[in-house]
């Protein structure tokens, strides 16, 4: 097959290339940095011929052209599987919703449950076999454009090419249209400023219990990535990455030498994960670099793939917990936040692996916008908050007081070890609490 002609036979113009989109179409922009820009831009263009057009993405980058104008939610509704800063300003707006998910059935969402008429993202360029490269986000890419009706792909020279799995490529023969774009920078995530102090007495206790040759899962934020700083500077060794959201953190430690992979029952020697997004670094580390393996999500998040990972070891943030156990990941009460992710499927999943341990970790209190303190251990959830981890599934609960494990505690005993770990000017109130909830003893006091 000539590859080049049947490349130059689907070139168009994104102003060319958008026209297929109508009025109520389902278009889905992908997810993080294979959002598409010049093809948005194109869209965006075309608001006033267009109306319902409901539009998927996900880990937000930048702001939409689509989501920039002011009637913008006349003509576009934006729907997000993942929140970022960018999606909560949008639903802000009015004009944009969440759609809840435990990350790892995502694929199969668009397998069986959703409908995809118009797909537009950004690519690698092409190489010598036809094929686009997903670069940064295997994900669902794959699942998701088998179900599309027409594919567009805007080609972007700066996006690394990523070694991976089945569903990390697109052929041209599978494209309807190729657009050229402009080549934009890809879109760096910074990683948080310089650790705390809080960030690093959580981090001391978590890498304390990281056994040589774990294998590592890390979520995104300061606490996990002040943990994988730390590790790099450690005498761990042979450690491995199996991992939803691959972040500077992992770039460091391998860089560090700490990371061979050679304990792995699977894929032995690569770091495996399901998208990337960090700063530069990240993206010149992983273009081309046979030691990581992109992969989409339904494989990376699998209970049953993690569970055969010895020593696996995974480290996620929290927004506040209560004193049944309950974990909330991902609201401000009504406020949204993010999302579920892929933090249950690791949770679960680490506990399943033999000699695996589940880390939440969190400040134990916040400070308002007026200066109050607060803290994240609360009774009960606030109403409105979504409970990410059920009291059933937490192991592990970090914060800078200490390190508890709720496994096969009752009631009673779990809400002495979660006050435990609270600020202590917050303690006896939460006692008193728990008192009125019925789930303390007096004789713990």
């Amino acid at each position: 097959m000539d590859y080049q002609a049947l490349y130059q036979q689907k070139l168009t113009t994104p102003d060319q290339a958008v026209k297929v989109v109508k009025s109520g179409d389902w278009v889905d922009y992908g997810w993080c940095t294979n959002h598409p820009v010049a093809l948005d831009r194109a869209l965006a263009a075309r608001k006033d011929e267009l109306t319902g057009v409901k539009v998927r993405g996900g880990v937000t980058m930048w702001m939409p052209e689509i989501a920039k104008a002011e009637d913008a939610g006349d003509h576009f509704t934006w729907n997000s599987w993942h929140c970022s800063g960018v999606d909560r300003k949008i639903i802000g707006k009015g004009m944009g919703f969440f759609a809840p998910m435990r990350y790892s059935e995502l694929p199969r969402f668009y397998r069986e449950n959703v409908t995809v008429d118009v797909a537009m993202i950004q690519v690698t360029p092409m190489d010598s076999h036809g094929n686009f490269s997903y670069a940064l986000a295997a994900s669902h890419l794959a699942d998701m454009l088998d179900k599309a009706k027409v594919i567009i792909v805007e080609v972007n020279q700066n996006l690394p090419w990523v070694y991976g799995l089945t569903g990390c490529e697109i052929n041209i023969a599978d494209v309807d249209y190729v657009v050229e774009g402009d080549n934009p920078a890809v879109a760096q995530l910074g990683g948080g400023g310089e650790p705390t102090d809080v960030d690093r007495a959580v981090a001391k206790l978590i890498v304390e219990q990281i056994p040589n040759g774990a294998c590592l899962q890390l979520g995104i934020g300061g606490m996990p990535n002040t943990v994988g700083s730390m590790i790099a500077q450690s005498d761990l060794k042979d450690l491995g990455v199996h991992t939803e959201m691959y972040v500077d953190g992992f770039v460091d430690m391998a860089l560090a030498g700490k990371l061979t992979g050679r304990n792995k029952a699977l894929d032995k020697g690569r770091q495996v994960y399901a998208f990337a997004a960090g700063t530069q670094k990240l993206y010149d580390y992983v273009d081309r670099n046979p030691a990581v393996m992109a992969a989409p999500v339904d494989y990376t998040n699998d209970v049953r793939v993690l569970a055969q990972l010895d020593n696996f070891i995974s480290i996620n943030n929290a927004i506040d917990m209560d004193l049944f156990g309950q974990v909330n990941a991902e609201s401000a009460g009504l406020k949204h936040i993010s999302g579920t992710g892929g933090q249950l499927d690791f949770v679960m999943g680490a506990y399943l692996s033999k000699g695996g341990k589940s880390f939440i970790c969190m400040s134990s209190t916040v400070t308002g916008k007026d200066g109050s303190v607060k803290s994240r251990i609360v009774p009960t959830l606030t109403p409105g908050s979504i409970a990410t981890d059920p009291r059933s599934c937490v192991q592990y609960i970090v914060t800078e007081h200490g390190m508890i494990n709720l496994k096969g505690l009752s009631t009673w005993e779990r809400a002495e070890a979660i006050i435990s770990i609270a600020d202590p000017q917050f303690r006896e109130q939460l006692i008193q609490d728990a008192q009125k909830m019925g789930i303390w003893r007096r004789s713990n006091k």
